[in-house]
């Protein structure tokens, strides 16, 4: 029989609170590794880009994207709530669930213009430190590991090539059945690339204790088994004597 890998044995005994954060650019699968970790070890996944998503889908349907100041208030009046169930992030916006319309182009084409407002960013972020204080959870998003959580117990910084994040974010899309070509959602993570790295308030960079992980010749099982690695040596030094 194969010994269990050393952070399942450990994240059972639950002998330390642990932040595991892992941020990079759109397409990188960020999603997927920090869901495949998240369910390993039992941890909590916060999905940080999905409160920005519902943040800016919510703008969209009340018309206000547009109305920086509107956006910020609504920012500050509704109420969030993340629910992760059989690998799939629930998101829920004053008890409505949004979780399908979050993730349309539509949203796509101007969730970075959205989550670039200083007041919207300081919302969010309160709430998601409020996750981080319970410990044992797996965050992702582009500033979890240099604004969110700076003191996580393991910060990794995930990437790809804008072809291989091109071709992943548009499978997605296809198999959601909606319509778009190879062209637009290039042209649309090329956009994001550039207002998230160029922003002023929490720009997309990677923290100098990251580990920067190039995935684009890796399926998810592969990379998952990169990053489980990283973890066992991190949870291994992090055990009480």
């Amino acid at each position: 029989m194969q010994p269990q890998p050393y952070f399942l044995i450990f994240a059972s005994q639950m002998l330390k609170k642990i932040i595991i954060a892992i941020d990079g650019p759109a397409g990188s699968g960020k999603s997927t590794a920090a869901k495949n970790i998240a369910q390993k070890l039992g941890f909590t996944y916060l999905d940080t880009g999905a409160m920005y998503r519902a943040i800016t889908f919510i703008a969209l349907r009340n018309g206000i994207a547009e109305n920086i100041p509107a956006v910020i208030e609504m920012a500050r009046r509704i109420k969030l709530k993340l629910r992760f169930e059989n690998g799939v992030t629930r998101v829920f916006v004053d008890d409505e669930e949004v979780t399908e319309q979050i993730r349309t182009s539509e949203v796509n084409g101007k969730v970075s213009d959205i989550s670039r407002i200083p007041e919207v960013r300081a919302e969010l972020v309160k709430i998601q430190k409020r996750m981080g204080e319970e410990g044992n959870i797996v965050a992702e998003g582009r500033d979890v590991t240099t604004v969110v959580f700076p003191k996580a117990d393991l910060k990794i910084f995930l990437t790809a090539s804008i072809d291989i994040r091109t071709k992943r974010r548009l499978k997605e899309f296809q198999d959601k059945n909606i319509p778009t070509t190879f062209e637009e959602v290039k042209a649309n993570l090329e956009k994001r690339d550039r207002i998230d790295s160029g922003r002023e308030i929490s720009p997309l960079k990677k923290a100098d204790d990251a580990i920067e992980f190039d995935n684009s010749a890796l399926t998810p099982e592969q990379d998952y088994e990169f990053l489980h690695k990283k973890i066992d040596e991190i949870l291994k030094d992090k055990k009480p004597s």
